[in-house]
Order: structure tokens, then sequence, then C-alpha cells
């Protein structure tokens, strides 16, 4: 079937803007999509529109899947996140609505970044940190042994016999050398653990710690007041939310993978996976719909080839995947 090129579209001028969809239906959505959401379109154009979708049915289920990826809640939550002088730049009309779709997620995850005020000042306290998809293994000055993973970063203080390390962001796995009289206390946003022999890790997120207990004993108390500390033993996590530590429970087999390099799930929702390769991934990944969020899914994927698990991932669930410029995955 030839492809059929809604009127006035100029593929010279999407090209020097610089970028065209490679699946020509997706690429006539895009054009169609951003016409009808110029304005009220005359009934010429309605008339056009509707002998485009009725050349081949595939138009029908990109135009759909657009309408539904821009009323998911990722995508509308990008949007809100920008300058409205952002959001109301001019773009010509011909080219515009896929370059506006990247460049708004792009930017929202640029806002969102390295340039966020808290983001530097905790850069700037760091004795060291990982850029996003790296990890580095660092010899602390007592002996032990502590692992960075993706976008991380501490403060150090082993003066005077301290040991103290403060997790600013992110995750780190430390293998503590053994010394009775001088604790090793790792401390995130709510909770603080306090080890003098021991392998654990501490992850810091919105809202809570994680500590998670690989061997010997760690005591994890609140920062708060009145919260006395809980004490985890080998293959136990606990949460820290504001208020104080949570019960100890099993921490998943596969919790700590990331050290050698890979992430695993087993029937989790779709939705909870990409949060977590979002952390890897040095782009925006957008579900687009409730529907597909909830897919349960099952996977063991390499962190260094990030773009391609997505993919491996979007073709096990039965989703597709479409990549914008700026680094910009959309499930859907």
């Amino acid at each position: 079937m030839d492809h059929n090129v809604p009127p006035s579209h100029d593929r010279t001028a999407d090209a020097a803007a610089g970028y065209t969809h490679d699946d020509p239906a997706v690429d006539d959505a895009l054009d169609w999509f951003g016409r009808l959401r110029d304005g009220t379109p005359d009934p010429a154009v309605l008339d056009q529109f509707g002998q485009w979708l009725a050349q081949d049915p595939r138009h029908a289920t990109e135009f759909r899947a657009l309408e539904e990826m821009w009323g998911s809640s990722a995508f509308l939550k990008a949007v809100e996140s920008l300058p409205p002088e952002t959001v109301r730049a001019p773009v010509r009309r011909r080219q515009g609505w896929l370059m506006r779709v990247a460049a708004v997620a792009a930017v929202a995850a640029l806002a969102a970044g390295i340039w966020h005020y808290p983001r530097m000042m905790a850069d700037w306290r760091a004795d060291y940190l990982t850029a996003t998809g790296d990890r580095a293994t660092v010899r602390l000055p007592d002996g032990s042994t502590m692992v960075l993973n993706t976008d991380s970063a501490v403060a150090l203080d082993f003066d005077n016999g301290r040991r103290e390390v403060s997790l600013l962001r992110g995750e780190a796995w430390f293998d503590v050398r053994h010394d009775p009289d001088h604790p090793f206390r790792v401390t995130g946003g709510f909770g603080r653990a306090e080890v003098k022999g021991t392998a654990f890790s501490l992850r810091r997120e919105d809202g809570r710690d994680e500590v998670v207990l690989e061997r010997g004993r760690v005591d994890v108390s609140c920062l708060c007041d009145g919260a006395g500390p809980v004490a985890l033993h080998p293959g136990e996590a606990v949460t820290v939310p504001p208020a104080g530590p949570q019960a100890p429970v099993p921490a998943s087999p596969d919790r700590l993978a990331w050290r050698e390099g890979r992430v695993m799930f087993r029937d989790t929702r779709l939705g909870e996976v990409v949060s977590e390769l979002s952390r890897y991934y040095d782009g925006t990944i957008i579900v687009a719909g409730d529907r597909i969020s909830r897919i349960v899914v099952t996977g063991n994927y390499r962190l260094d080839r990030i773009e391609g698990a997505i993919r491996t991932l979007a073709d096990a669930a039965g989703v597709r995947m479409t990549r914008l410029p700026g680094g910009v995955i959309i499930l859907r």
C-alpha cells in the first residue's frame, strides 16, 4: 500500500527539523494528531482525516495510541514540571507535535535532574558520586569496601576514629571491616544503620530509606525522635519512612543483583519494572496507560545495555516501544 502523506505535510522540513519517525503510519498519525489539536478543524480537514483512517486499519490504531499516551499521568507530569514559557514556545505546525513531545519530556527530565538545586548541593558535599548507569567500588580509609550504585553520592567522615558515611543520594553497599571499638554508621534521609562488621546495603528514595542485610547484624534506627532501633538478621530488609522503621521482612534474593551488573524481576508489574530501570537510563521513559503499567512480567537484564533491556521487556510484554529524540522512550 502506498504511503499517503496528509495534506501540506513537508517531509523535507521534518528532516531538517531533525526527526521523522521510521514507521510511516506512526509519522502520519503524529502529524494528524498535531493538526487536529491545533484548533477546531474545518469539515474539509475532517473529511481528509476520515479518508486517511480508512486507508489502513493501522492508522486508527496508531492514532488511538497517541491519544492514550497524551492522557497518561507520566506525560502530563512531565508537561506540568516545565516553566509556562517553555510549553508555550512557538513551533512550526507541520514540524511540531512530535518535536514538542520530545522537547517536553526531555526538558522535564533535565529540570528534575542534575541542575535541580538540592541535587547540586548534594554533589558539592559528596566525596564520591556516580553518574546514571554507572557503578563504582571504593576502598574506605578503615579498609572497608563501598560499592555505589547508579546515580549515587556519599560524604565521608573518618577523622579521629569515626567511621561515618552519609548517603546523599541513591544506593550503596558496604562490606565493613570488623572493629568493635569503632561502630560503622551509614545515614540516609530518614534512618541510620550501625554495625561493627557486616555486609549490607542502604538505598535512599523519596519518602523512605531501605536497608538490606547480606550477612552479620545491623541495627537500624530512625533520625526522628522516639523510635527505637530495629535489629536485622541476614536475608532481611527494613524500610524506614519518616515515622520510624517498619517491621523487618525477607529481602528478595534478587535485591542486590545490581552489584553484579544485573537487575531481575519476578511476577512484577511493568510500571514498577520501568520505574526501577529508569534509575539506570539517562533519559525519560513514559508508560502510556494504566493497562500497560499493570502487565505482569519476569526478566533478568544487563544494566550495561539498559535500552536493549527496555526493548526486550517491551517485546515480552507485547507492547510497542517508540524512541524519540532526546532519549525519550514511550511504551504503549
